[in-house]
């Protein structure tokens, strides 16, 4: 069976992370513990996640003409990643987060950099990409102009399009209806929609209508991620069903809503069911937060098979 194909349109960082003991007061200077490297950018992120699954994938994104370029670069070579793709950018850095990690708690800065200059024309250049693809990945971390001009360029072509909502943001009612699997988290979901929790109604009630509400907009199915409690799905606008999450020795989140929808993209293009997928999804997810970093947490199917033989 060949392996299934992904394209991901979306965002490469350098995650600068640096180590203290506590947070600097505005205008002080303190001496730091560490500092770590470490590839980034949720699009970046859920094409290494892709790839480590087995999914043969297609990055399209910017980076700079610079050191965290090449480095990034060549971190997606490493994984099998295809890398034509990616545009390096003579007039903007790559894109970096800058990540203080302080009494357990971090502070985050981003530069989105040469993930701006990320466009349209890009997109058509390499539209053969995109409908080669058995999925098309998308999030908001590059224009959203261009992520509306993917996803109908995806829809047209009769590709399934998933769209990670994030960070959360208001997004134009034409994208909407070119969306076969939206996956925000809960607060991105009551952003989209306008709806609140209130004392009135009880959580899985104004969740399910948030959802009802996203497919009223026109998106076909919604996932909805809850942290550690597992997921929830409506399907079709008619069929809800959860998932509980799976309970592992946590190390650290970063990556794991990036390995979740890698995860689900991975089971919808190789053929399954949108509740087999979100099953898949949370195993990938689970494993993913195992480890340290985003990227290098990112499991096998290796690992993941033998997670589900323990189950």
């Amino acid at each position: 069976m060949k392996p299934p194909r992904i394209a991901v349109i979306g965002s490469l960082n350098m995650d600068v992370v640096v180590e203290a003991p506590r947070q600097p007061k505005m205008g002080e200077t303190i001496s730091g513990d560490h500092v770590h490297f470490i590839p980034g950018g949720k699009g970046a992120n859920q094409a290494v996640a892709c790839a480590r699954l087995g999914a043969q994938t297609s990055m399209i994104g910017s980076l700079g003409r610079d050191a965290f370029g090449d480095s990034l670069e060549q971190a997606m070579k490493q994984e099998g990643i295809q890398v034509s793709t990616i545009k390096r950018v003579e007039n903007a850095p790559t894109g970096i987060a800058s990540i203080l990690l302080a009494e357990g708690d971090n502070q985050i800065i981003v530069v989105a950099g040469a993930n701006a200059h990320t466009s349209m024309t890009d997109v058509d250049l390499h539209a053969d990409t995109v409908k080669a693809a058995d999925i098309v990945l998308l999030q908001l971390e590059i224009p959203i102009e261009t992520v509306v001009h993917t996803a109908k360029l995806a829809k047209e072509a009769g590709k399934t399009v998933i769209l990670n909502p994030a960070p959360a943001q208001k997004l134009p009612d034409e994208l909407f209806g070119y969306i076969d699997v939206m996956t925000p988290n809960e607060s991105e979901l009551y952003l989209l929609t306008g709806l609140e929790q209130n004392q009135a109604t009880d959580k899985a009630t104004t969740r399910s209508a948030a959802m009802k509400a996203l497919h009223a907009k026109g998106v076909k199915h919604v996932v909805t991620t809850l942290g550690a409690t597992g997921s929830a799905y409506l399907m079709n606008g008619e069929t809800f069903g959860t998932i509980a999450s799976h309970k592992v020795q946590v190390v650290d989140t970063t990556g794991a809503g990036d390995s979740y929808n890698a995860g689900l993209a991975y089971a919808l293009a190789s053929g399954q069911s949108i509740p087999e997928a979100v099953e898949f999804a949370s195993i990938v997810s689970a494993l993913a937060v195992t480890k340290l970093g985003a990227q290098q947490g990112m499991p096998t199917m290796k690992e993941v098979l033998a997670f589900q033989s323990k189950e």
